[in-house]
């Protein structure tokens, strides 16, 4: 197998859940992930869209974690969560997916403006990176492998 390097911008929402779902992980219920409602229809929106997530042989790949965001509500806001002045601390389902670095301008402000209609906040955080790379793979020819001065990176 061979291990390329391929140039991809990061895709990153952050996503509120309850704390049922979060002592659910914490407990490492996986299957709480498809049973709360706001994560099922944003696994659900993302799988749907096949620009995100793409790893060879692998299709809507994507890294989470659970945690906490924190933030005070300003006057003038209409929080989900918390009210004007208050400190509010809310657990957080934190999804990672990657996309091709090539992938136009306009087709990423759709993925993002989805993202942002299904979104329970009112201001989410969504990060999209610059261009990175992340290894990806494929298996080898035996002609390359008979060559170990071949630029990709032989396992």
């Amino acid at each position: 197998m061979n291990i390329e390097l391929k140039s991809v911008r990061k895709l990153r929402i952050h996503w509120p859940i309850p704390v049922e779902t979060m002592t659910r992980l914490g407990r490492g219920e996986l299957s709480a992930l498809e049973a709360d409602a706001g994560i099922a229809t944003l696994l659900e929106a993302l799988k749907e869209t096949p620009e995100l997530g793409g790893f060879g042989n692998y299709h809507h790949v994507f890294e989470s974690s659970a945690g906490f965001e924190g933030f005070t509500v300003a006057e003038g806001a209409n929080p989900t969560l918390g009210s004007v002045g208050q400190r509010t601390i809310s657990p957080t389902f934190v999804f990672t997916t990657y996309f091709d670095a090539s992938l136009d301008e306009a087709a990423v402000q759709r993925l993002v403006r989805t993202i942002v209609e299904i979104h329970p906040w009112e201001v989410p955080v969504i990060e999209v990176s610059g261009p990175l790379s992340v290894s990806s793979t494929s298996i080898a020819h035996p002609a390359e492998v008979a060559h170990p001065a071949h630029e990709r990176i032989a396992s």
